[in-house]
Formats: C-alpha cells, sequence, structure tokens
C-alpha cells in the first residue's frame, strides 16, 4: 500500500495541479469563446442588416433606371416628333419661298408691263399733241 500511497502522493501533487490549471484554461477558452460567438452574432446581424440596405438601395436604382428609361423613351418620341413637325415647317418654308419667288417674278413682269404701259401712254400723249397741234 506504499506505492499506492507514493503514486496517490505524487498524483496529488503533480497531476491534481495540472488539471485544476487545464479546467481553469478551460474556463477561460469557454469565455472567450463565448464572446467571440456574441461578437459573431452581432456581425451576422450587421451583416443582415447591411446587406437588406444594399437590397433596397439595388430596388431603388432600379426604379430609377425605370424611370430614367421611361423619360427616354418620351424624350425620343418627342425628338422625333419635334424631327418630323420641323422637316415638315422646312418644306412649307420651301413651299412658301418658290411661291413668293414666283410672286416676285410675276411683280417685276407687272412693274416692266406698267413701264412700258406708261412708256406707250407718254409716246401716245406726244403723238396725240402733234396730231392735235399743240
Amino acid at each position: 500500500m506504499e506505492i499506492w500511497e507514493a503514486v496517490k502522493k505524487a498524483m496529488q501533487e503533480f497531476v491534481i495541479p495540472e488539471l485544476v490549471e487545464v479546467k481553469e484554461e478551460n474556463k477561460e477558452i469557454k469565455l472567450k469563446l463565448e464572446l467571440i460567438n456574441k461578437r459573431l452574432d452581432d456581425i451576422n446581424l450587421h451583416l443582415a442588416d447591411q446587406s437588406r440596405r444594399i437590397d433596397e438601395t439595388s430596388k431603388r436604382i432600379d426604379e430609377t433606371n425605370k424611370r430614367i428609361d421611361e423619360t427616354n423613351k418620351r424624350i425620343d418620341s418627342i425628338q422625333a416628333d419635334l424631327v418630323k413637325r420641323i422637316d415638315e415647317t422646312n418644306k412649307r418654308i420651301d413651299q412658301l419661298t418658290f411661291q413668293v419667288g414666283k410672286v416676285a417674278q410675276e411683280m417685276e413682269r407687272i412693274k416692266r408691263e406698267q413701264k412700258i404701259t406708261e412708256d406707250i401712254i407718254t409716246r401716245l400723249s406726244r403723238l396725240e399733241k402733234r396730231v392735235i397741234g399743240e
């Protein structure tokens, strides 16, 4: 029994203090692990919130892009309509310019005819004065 007592005493002197130290370290590790897990939970909540915010922002961006696309379509439609109207107006201006040119030519012809008529009237007046004897 003496050997047993010696083994028991040796275990109490060497192994038990080591076991106590291991238990203390184990407690510390468990505490740190709990803190780390809590921190990870906080980080996961934060990441979930950030993900939700990113999703909301993406939805708003998509909605804004849709509105921009609709606005661009309206602008394109208005632009096409304006180009069509401008082309029609240019055609009418060209027609009016042509008509004004014709009227100007007609007026020039009338002016020439008036000058000729005035010249004939003047000559006839002179001739009449000669014939009548003035």
